[in-house]
């Protein structure tokens, strides 16, 4: 039996489809990983799977080239011959599917969010859904992220409620995201005298006793694609407000520049905020956990997400979070226990969240962390994530065997 796995990008099947991938390969499935091609795509070999290159404007909304991709997977699938598709983002989501449905492949699909169009509205968002609503019409199975995004498909006929089913984000890998003691940071360099005077201070005086320590700062960390619809303007803002109270809070930035996306930071105006002082671009990583560990607090004022994969991460190594009260984000962080939620849009609000987390002792960050922690353990596990696929597999596939 032969699995084809869709994603706009290769990094995006390494970073956050390993697990399932090895599952498949491990439960006997022939996979093939199809993405366009880029320089993490050497690294799905060591998956046990086999990586095939698909061009795709990922970008783009010229219906000349969409409907190129719609001709690229049809003859994907005539090459291939899949018992099963499993689709990703808008693109492998739509045209994919759309051509599977064509050769009679049975679809499984996976709305991880619904990005800037479904944020913004006007006319492209009737196309999209329109293009949604064709393509999902005959899928054998609709995993979605949150019930928010569940519910707008469903009311709003994109797709057969009995198909539909949640699932909790991608899930997480507990075993390769540990728990890392807060006091171990590397950015955290604050002396033992500092920290037992700041776990023994009041509230009132914590923000004195940081400001007035040379020793070592607070890091905030957002990691996302540099988008607007991520809530990086908002955290550049909060950040200038917080900078003129508390000297030593640092703000960093991990992720992707210049994506091919209408709401992207440009690298002209990063440089601008870096130049000014404000925040501290770290550029991209391949492997999060070595920033995640040097954090004090992961933050992700997103407008609307699936279930952010960087938050679970966070969690999963014992962070404190704040993030937005909305979609996607919200499924992530109970408020005041394993972190803070904020308005969406609102620096102001945002600001008075991290500041609420800088007023914490390190104790209290700490059980906030472990709390987190124990959500990711009872909600989120990868394993979850990977039961549901394998028995929708096994499903079909028993059904398509003569």
């Amino acid at each position: 039996m032969k699995v084809v796995i869709c994603l706009n990008t290769a990094w995006n099947l390494v970073n956050f489809r390993a697990g399932l991938i090895r599952a498949l390969v491990a439960a006997g499935y022939e996979v093939a990983a199809v993405a366009p091609d880029d320089k993490y795509a050497d690294g799905l070999k060591a998956l046990g799977c086999r990586f095939v290159p698909l061009h795709m404007e990922n970008g783009g909304t010229n219906p000349v080239q969409d409907a190129m991709l719609t001709w690229r997977f049809l003859r994907l699938f005539t090459h291939e011959r899949p018992d099963v598709y499993l689709g990703y983002t808008v693109k492998p989501n739509v045209y994919g599917s759309l051509a599977a449905h064509i050769m009679g492949i049975p679809v499984i699909n996976n709305i991880a969010g619904l990005g800037a169009v479904f944020i913004r509205g006007g006319l492209l968002v009737r196309v999209v859904r329109w293009l949604y609503r064709t393509a999902l019409k005959r899928s054998a199975k609709v995993f979605f992220q949150n019930p928010d995004d569940r519910a707008l498909f469903i009311e709003g006929g994109l797709v057969r409620a009995e198909v539909t089913e949640l699932l909790p984000g991608s899930g997480i890998d507990l075993t390769r995201f540990v728990p890392v003691p807060l006091s171990s940071c590397a950015a955290l360099n604050v002396s033992s005298r500092t920290r037992t005077g700041i776990q023994n201070a009041s509230k009132s005086s914590i923000a004195d006793q940081v400001r007035n320590d040379d020793s070592g700062s607070f890091r905030f960390l957002l990691i996302s694609r540099m988008l607007r619809d991520k809530g990086v303007g908002e955290y550049v803002e909060a950040a200038r407000q917080l900078r003129q109270r508390w000297s030593l809070a640092e703000f960093c930035l991990l992720g992707f520049l210049d994506v091919q996306n209408p709401a992207a930071i440009s690298r002209a105006e990063m440089e601008a905020w870096v130049a000014e002082g404000v925040v501290n671009y770290l550029g991209v990583s391949d492997d999060v956990r070595t920033q995640i560990a040097t954090a004090d607090c992961v933050v992700l004022p997103s407008y609307r997400e699936g279930t952010p994969r960087t938050l679970l991460e966070a969690a999963a190594m014992a962070r404190p979070i704040i993030t937005t009260d909305a979609v996607g984000c919200r499924e992530v962080v109970d408020d005041g226990v394993n972190g803070y939620l904020c308005q969406v849009r609102d620096a102001k609000n945002l600001a008075d969240k991290m500041e609420q987390m800088l007023r914490l002792s390190p104790d209290q960050r700490t059980e906030m962390g472990l709390r987190g922690r124990a959500k990711m353990e009872a909600e989120f596990d990868e394993q979850i994530v990977i039961d549901k696929y394998l028995a929708a597999i096994a499903q079909l596939t028993n059904r398509s065997r003569p």
